[in-house]
């Protein structure tokens, strides 16, 4: 049986130098990540409706507003105008899977997810000084001086440029002791200095944004499940290829 080449430039490569090479090159995860896509893919498709519209909307995002940039796009990228075609429809038929694979499961995950989706807005004073601490909560519950200014003056971090502001972040990004104050919160609220990792701060929330399971959210974690997904195939193939790789150069 004769052995696949690939012919580069004056040189004629074998199927295994050619795996070699991505290998070596660290090509070979993009190259499965494409493969795992197109078999994912193989049993789904659009309707003509499906396909103008991602075409059109291809050539909005590359601005292809005429049929002579389309060309000469085609030719710059070495693509026929079929491939640019297959090129265009593949987010739709990526979501079509997704939705096939996960979709009846999205609100389950969502739930399991919720608490790293949930996002807050929140201020923040810090300083290693405990009496200014409780000297500072003081002018703000009083309300001798706004929380702004006085984290613009006092605080010790990066808040210190935004008024002590923070956020939106998730709630599970701050320390897990700013989180378990902030889950307790109501808006407005101010807390005592406490001491948190060696820093006295006073916290106040701003604002809760609870995540909610809108169309932008759905696809946020089909996203995610789908690329968990890919990443899975993915080393399972790179296990394979590199058994073969052994084999063939030992």
């Amino acid at each position: 049986m004769k052995t696949p080449t690939l012919q580069m430039g004056n040189e004629m490569l074998q199927a295994e130098e050619l795996l070699s090479l991505l290998h070596r090159y660290q090509l070979l995860p993009q190259v499965l990540r494409a493969k795992v896509i197109d078999e994912a893919l193989a049993g789904f498709s659009c309707t003509a409706a499906e396909k103008k519209a991602a075409i059109t909307q291809f050539c909005q995002d590359y601005q292809l507003t005429s049929v002579e940039e389309q060309q000469a796009w085609l030719l710059t990228h070495h693509l026929t105008e079929t491939m640019m075609q297959e090129l265009a429809i593949r987010p739709v038929l990526i979501q079509k899977f997704q939705r096939a694979m996960w979709g009846n499961k999205l609100e389950a995950y969502f739930l399991q997810r919720k608490a790293d989706l949930d996002q807050v807005v929140y201020s923040l004073i810090r300083t290693p000084d405990e009496g200014l601490a409780q000297e500072l909560y003081f002018r703000i519950v009083e309300g001798e001086q706004s929380f702004a200014s006085i984290a613009q003056q006092y605080s010790q971090g990066a808040e210190a440029a935004t008024g002590g502001v923070l956020g939106p972040v998730p709630l599970s990004q701050p320390h897990p002791a700013i989180r378990k104050i902030l889950s307790v919160s109501q808006p407005n609220q101010i807390w005592e200095p406490r001491v948190i990792s060696q820093w006295y701060v006073i916290i106040r929330l701003e604002k809760l944004l609870p995540a909610q399971l809108d169309e932008a959210m759905q696809q946020y974690l089909l996203n995610e499940l789908f690329e968990t997904w890919i990443q899975q195939e993915i080393q399972t193939r790179l296990k394979s290829a590199s058994c073969c790789l052994e084999y063939l150069v030992a």
